[in-house]
């Protein structure tokens, strides 16, 4: 019993600790259509830096990484404006992750994110 609690725990133990610092490849879908983003992030403890590369733009990305949740956003450019874009998410393993995002009043989606 013992063995498998143990196999368990180092199974888990990337996620648990999981620095997310690096380049990532986002598919983000909404009712809008989909669009393919990417992010580097830089991770100190669970403070989460970074840019952002896509749709809306470029922007720098701010957030935070506590055990296996993550949330970050950015502000961003839509249609001549700016925009507040806020990511919430699972991180999966060190190379994927999972969530939802909310586009300020433009409504939300759903994204999923693989590190390159």
């Amino acid at each position: 019993m013992r063995k498998a609690i143990w196999l368990v725990f180092l199974a888990l133990l990337p996620v648990l600790g999981a620095d997310i610092s690096g380049a990532w490849d986002f598919t983000v879908e909404t009712g809008a259509g989909t669009g393919n983003p990417t992010f580097v992030f830089q991770q100190q403890g669970d403070k989460l830096t970074g840019t952002y590369k896509g749709l809306l733009g470029e922007a720098r990305v701010t957030g935070v990484v506590k055990g296996d949740k993550v949330e970050f956003g950015f502000e961003g450019q839509y249609d001549g404006g700016k925009v507040r874009v806020e990511y919430t998410g699972t991180v999966e393993s060190v190379t994927s992750m999972k969530g939802t995002v909310r586009f300020a009043a433009l409504g939300e989606g759903t994204w999923t994110a693989k590190k390159k």
